[in-house]
């Protein structure tokens, strides 16, 4: 009867871990980025998704964002994938690979200044690279700045991971009542 407990334990938490491990799969096509903008002048943080089963099948694979937002620091405009000079076949994700070797994916986005509608400034930001200039003054320096992105994981595995977790130590407190009023028969 000291057995029963002991298997009951195991097979409910191999269960677990089988229905946790398939959640990520099928939660895996879509990834979520974070990125960072930071140049002399401004900085800002945004966030993207996309669907991976998208990627072309190209030598340098695309996938077109499902969704985009971006905030430079101390502006209230939102930017989002719609404000894409090129939209809706643009922005894009693509894979790059960083010096240590660690692949990721980076933005292809082209936009224009939204807080003053009469600028003719444009922002862009290709892989690690953030650019600002002027689309009406080619004579004018562009400004240059850099882009970090890190990737979000999905929280439908973690969820599933604390559940599987939780469901075992509450077996276990069971099973160890059960040893200790047993004992006490």
């Amino acid at each position: 009867m000291k057995l029963f407990p002991r298997l009951l334990l195991a097979a409910a938490s191999l269960t677990l871990g089988f229905v946790t491990v398939d959640a990520k799969y099928v939660s895996a096509a879509n990834i979520n980025y974070a990125f960072t903008v930071d140049s002399p002048i401004t900085k800002g943080n945004g966030f993207f998704s996309f669907d991976d089963s998208t990627l072309s099948n190209e030598s340098n694979p695309v996938a077109t964002i499902n969704s985009l937002s971006f905030q430079f620091d101390g502006d209230s405009s939102v930017y989002t994938e719609q404000d894409d000079t090129k939209y809706p076949e643009f922005p894009v994700v693509f894979p790059t690979t960083s010096l240590t070797g660690q692949t990721s994916f980076a933005l292809d986005y082209l936009f224009n200044d939204k807080s003053n509608t009469s600028s003719s400034i444009s922002y862009e930001i290709i892989g690690d690279d953030f650019t600002i200039f002027s689309r009406t003054s080619p004579d004018a320096e562009p400004i240059s700045g850099r882009v970090s992105y890190t990737q979000v994981p999905e929280p439908t595995p973690l969820v599933g991971a604390l559940f599987a977790c939780s469901l075992g130590w509450m077996m276990k407190r069971k099973v160890t009542s059960m040893k200790i009023k047993s004992n006490l028969d």
